[in-house]
C-alpha cells in the first residue's frame, strides 16, 4: 500500500522542521517546501532579518530536508502574498485598523495557495510546525482544538481554515511542549535545533510600519492633533500610520500627571484621542461588533442563527488567556459581550470564540 505524500511547509525554524522528521518517522511520504514570498526589491534586507520568510530561511530548510533525506522545493507565491497579506496590511493601517498580516497569511497562502498546489502535485497533506491539533469527529467534521502547549497555542492565527482545510492538514507538534520539540531537534542534530523564534512581522523587520506604508503607496503621513475627551489639544501626532489603541510610547506629550494612552481614532478628521493613566475607562470595553460577512465558523455545524445566543471563552489577541462571555447573533452581525471589560478592543483584529479547547468560530473586530 502506497504511504500517504505530506507537504511540509518549512520555515527554516525548529518548529517546521521537527514536524518534516516526526511525519516521516510516521511513515509517510514527505516534501520539503518553502514558500518564496518576498519582493525582489526586499531581498538585501530579508536575507538578514527576514525571520520566516527571508531568503536564509530558505538555506536552513534546505539544509534540514538534506539531513532528513527528503526533497525539497522552493514554492513562489509572491503575488498571492502581495495581493493578500502586504496590500491588506497597508489598507488597514491607512485606515486606522490593526491588522494581522499573519492571519492573512495563514489564510490566503499557506492554505488556499499553498495547499491547492499540493494537492495538483499529488500531495494528500500539508502540514506546517504550528502548534495546534485536529480530531476528527463521529459526525465526521473536523475539530481545531488548542495544541498541548497553552503558552505556545497557535490556535487563534488559523481561525478561518475550513473543513475542507482541516481534513486536508496536518499539525504534527501540537501534541507538544516547545522544549520537547527542541530536545528532539538537538537529539537527532538537526542543524536549527538552537535558532530562535521568529518574533516580528517577515517583511517589516525593523518594526518601522509608517516608513514602510510610505515607501509602498508614496505618500507620507499627514500630521494632526492629540484630543482628550474634554475636547483639548494636547499636541501633534506624526500621522494615524504611527498609532494604534492602547498605544502608549511615541505620543511625547508631556505635562500630565499620568502617562497618555491612545484611546480612540478618528481617521476623516485626522484626531487621535487619548487618555490619562493604565485605568483610564477609554482603554476598556466589555463589547464588540462583527459584521456578517466577517464572521468564520470553523464549525458550521455550530453556528449561531440571527436571534441565537450563546456563552464561550474567548480572546482578542494572540495568546491572551481566554475570557468569558456572550456572543449574540443578529441580521447585522455578532455582538459579543464579555464579563469583565477588557483592555485594547481594536479593530481589525479578531475575536475567537472557544468551547473548551476547541475554537469555534472567529471574526474581525468592527468597532
Amino acid at each position: 500500500m502506497k504511504n500517504k505524500t505530506v507537504v511540509v511547509g518549512m520555515s527554516g525554524g525548529v518548529d517546521s522542521s521537527v514536524a518534516a522528521y516526526l511525519l516521516k518517522k510516521q511513515g509517510y511520504d514527505v516534501i520539503g517546501v518553502t514558500m518564496q514570498i518576498w519582493q525582489e526589491e526586499d531581498a538585501c534586507t530579508l536575507e538578514h532579518e527576514g525571520g520566516c520568510c527571508g531568503l536564509s530561511a530558505v538555506e536552513d530548510a534546505r539544509r534540514v530536508a538534506n539531513q532528513l533525506g527528503i526533497p525539497y522545493y522552493v514554492m513562489n507565491f509572491r503575488k498571492e502574498f502581495q495581493e493578500n497579506v502586504i496590500d491588506y496590511f497597508v489598507k488597514e493601517y491607512r485606515q486606522g485598523r490593526t491588522p494581522n498580516p499573519c492571519i492573512a497569511c495563514n489564510r490566503y497562502v499557506k492554505w488556499e495557495s499553498m495547499l491547492h498546489k499540493s494537492l495538483a502535485i499529488g500531495a494528500d497533506y500539508i502540514a506546517t510546525g504550528h502548534y495546534a491539533k485536529i480530531e476528527r469527529l463521529e459526525n465526521g467534521r473536523y475539530a481545531l482544538r488548542r495544541s498541548v502547549s497553552v503558552r505556545k497555542d497557535q490556535t487563534y492565527a488559523l481561525y478561518n481554515l475550513t473543513q475542507e482545510q482541516l481534513s486536508r492538514t496536518l499539525f504534527p507538534v501540537g501534541d507538544y511542549e516547545k522544549e520537547k520539540i527542541r530536545e528532539i531537534a538537538e537529539r537527532e542534530n538537526l542543524l536549527v535545533a538552537h535558532k530562535p523564534d521568529s518574533q516580528d512581522i517577515c517583511f517589516v523587520p525593523d518594526h518601522d510600519y509608517a516608513a514602510f506604508i510610505r515607501r509602498r503607496t508614496g505618500q507620507t503621513e499627514i500630521p494632526g492633533d492629540f484630543v482628550d475627551e474634554q475636547g483639548h489639544v494636547l499636541g501633534r501626532h506624526r500621522g494615524i500610520w504611527h498609532y494604534t489603541i492602547g498605544q502608549r510610547k511615541g505620543l511625547n506629550v508631556g505635562g500630565k500627571p499620568e502617562p497618555l494612552f491612545v484611546i480612540a481614532t478618528d481617521v476623516e478628521r485626522n484626531v487621535l484621542y487619548v487618555g490619562q493613566g493604565q485605568r483610564h475607562p477609554g482603554l476598556y470595553r466589555r463589547g464588540l461588533r462583527i459584521l456578517p460577512d466577517e464572521m468564520h465558523w470553523v464549525r458550521p455545524d455550530r453556528a449561531l442563527q440571527p436571534g441565537a445566543s450563546a456563552r464561550f471563552r474567548m480572546r482578542i489577541r494572540y495568546r491572551q488567556p481566554l475570557q468569558d462571555g456572550v456572543l449574540h447573533v443578529t441580521p447585522e452581525g455578532g455582538y459579543i459581550v464579555f464579563d469583565e471589560p477588557q483592555r485594547g478592543v481594536t479593530a481589525g483584529q479578531f475575536a475567537s470564540w472557544y468551547d473548551g479547547e476547541e475554537l469555534i468560530g472567529s471574526g474581525v473586530i468592527h468597532c
